[in-house]
């Protein structure tokens, strides 16, 4: 069949309405009240509209970025015994080591930040450091997986796929869960994945580079004949999910169609950095025409985040390896650097565009690095997930505070401890949703994001 009885057999199937087809594939479905994608209110006002998720992956050294522990520092070299810490039977002698990189005060708040973040020392203002934090594993996977999803045992849901389940998409044209990554992090693709909710609300991976969303260009001749092959191919999907109502992943896909069109026409534009300013470019640390550099994920971010898409993460996943420092803590340097002018960018660029205070920035990574080691001498750190830091800004944040202490030498939480689940619980919260409400019933029972824990942490609200 050529091109042109083509173009007019499916004119004729589609009953003439090519140029209204993803309009009315739209319609049909909200008015339906089947549109899994379709934006709806939370439970109560909601401080912040999207989310931005930083994770760097690895396991980065609290006591080294935000935790400033002096007394650390003047007990350097000194002995402990970490039976209890290590959670192993035995007496295991341990040598305190101090922070690699000096603290400084930042800000009207003098809140303390190590030499490896000067250019985030300078919108520390708009920051609240969670120096408290704390998780159940010490293991890479289990806690990456927990990290995204609250379970570090199974695959779950992750946290942007509840997000978006449980609010939808402010766009239609693009995805409501995004992930900028180059690659994975530890627990691989399930940290951004769906699992029991519908597929529409995973992540929609994108790798930067000069085609970070490849195969996106119709392969028909025209967009009025696409437009009505969907039409076509949407009816007869529709037609057939009307007798499999409860096949979810069918109308699942049934959606992905339409936003894959739909991203055709409005994702170029967003991943064209071509008219942002000289001022911009630089604000980001980010060289024209450069397309795979964590600056050019924090830019894209943003980008997207002023087209309503809901929830964004970034992975912080260097060149040349990650956060997970055992055998040189000199590694955290390199890699601190490579994300520290793009992150003060990122705030720097919200605010001035009045987006800070109705979009949640979060940082985090999957726990901290021992403040102790083997010898006073060994130059790395191990895994410690028993106290670390996080940071979040932005959508309903008290900016320029530190909430929660350790000991004074960053081995144990001391005062306002905030789990994993916590943080989780929190997020939410500032996006209008009540994470004990938030659920969906799987295998017999209701799953929610925080499980059966959580507390929200009011105490950091502006």
């Amino acid at each position: 069949m050529n091109s042109t009885s083509r173009r007019e057999f499916l004119h004729r199937a589609s009953g003439g309405f090519g140029a209204l087809a993803l309009a009315g594939l739209w319609n049909d479905a909200q008015a339906a009240g089947n549109d899994p994608l379709a934006a709806s209110r939370g439970h109560f006002s909601a401080k912040a509209d999207r989310v931005i998720f930083i994770f760097s992956t690895g396991g980065t050294s609290h006591i080294d970025t935000f935790n400033h522990p002096p007394q650390l520092t003047a007990d350097h070299g000194k002995s402990v015994t970490a039976t209890r810490w290590l959670n192993k039977s035995g007496q295991f002698k341990r040598y305190l080591i101090k922070p690699r990189w000096p603290f400084k005060q930042y800000g009207e708040s003098g809140t303390w930040v190590s030499d490896l973040f000067p250019n985030f020392g300078s919108v520390i203002d708009d920051v609240c450091i969670l120096n408290a934090m704390h998780c159940e594993s010490d293991g890479h996977d289990k806690a990456t997986l927990a990290a995204h999803t609250g379970s570090a045992q199974f695959a779950r849901p992750s946290a942007g796929s509840w997000v978006s389940y449980g609010l939808g998409t402010e766009n239609q044209n693009l995805p409501s869960f995004m992930v900028l990554a180059p690659a994975a992090p530890y627990a691989g693709a399930q940290t951004w994945g769906s699992d029991f909710l519908p597929a529409c609300h995973q992540g929609t991976h994108v790798v930067p580079g000069k085609e970070p969303l490849p195969n996106l260009r119709p392969r028909v001749a025209s967009q009025d004949l696409q437009k009505m092959e969907l039409e076509l191919l949407g009816r007869l999907n529709r037609a057939h999910l009307k007798k499999r109502a409860a096949d979810q992943s069918l109308d699942a896909r049934i959606r992905s169609f339409e936003t894959a069109f739909g991203m055709q026409r409005e994702a170029p534009d967003a991943f064209d950095l071509s008219k942002e300013t000289e001022a911009t470019l630089k604000l980001y640390g980010l060289q024209r025409g450069a397309t795979s550099s964590f600056g050019w994920q924090c830019l894209v971010a943003r980008r997207l985040a002023e087209r309503g898409v809901r929830f964004l993460e970034l992975i912080d996943v260097g060149s040349s390896g990650n956060w997970d420092s055992h055998g040189n803590m000199g590694d955290h340097g390199r890699l601190a650097k490579a994300i520290d002018q793009p992150i003060a960018g990122l705030l720097t660029d919200l605010k001035q565009r009045g987006m800070l205070n109705r979009t949640l920035v979060v940082w985090t990574t999957e726990f901290g690095r021992t403040p102790f080691n083997a010898n006073a001498t060994h130059p790395g750190r191990e895994h410690h997930n028993l106290c670390f830091s996080s940071w979040m800004a932005g959508g309903g944040i008290k900016g320029g505070i530190v909430h929660g202490k350790s000991d004074e030498h960053g081995i144990l939480t001391a005062e306002d401890a905030v789990h994993t689940h916590d943080l989780h619980a929190t997020i939410l919260h500032l996006l209008g949703i009540n994470h004990e409400r938030l659920t969906f019933r799987h295998a017999g029972r209701d799953f929610r994001l925080t499980d059966v824990h959580g507390r929200v942490v009011s105490e950091i609200f502006a």
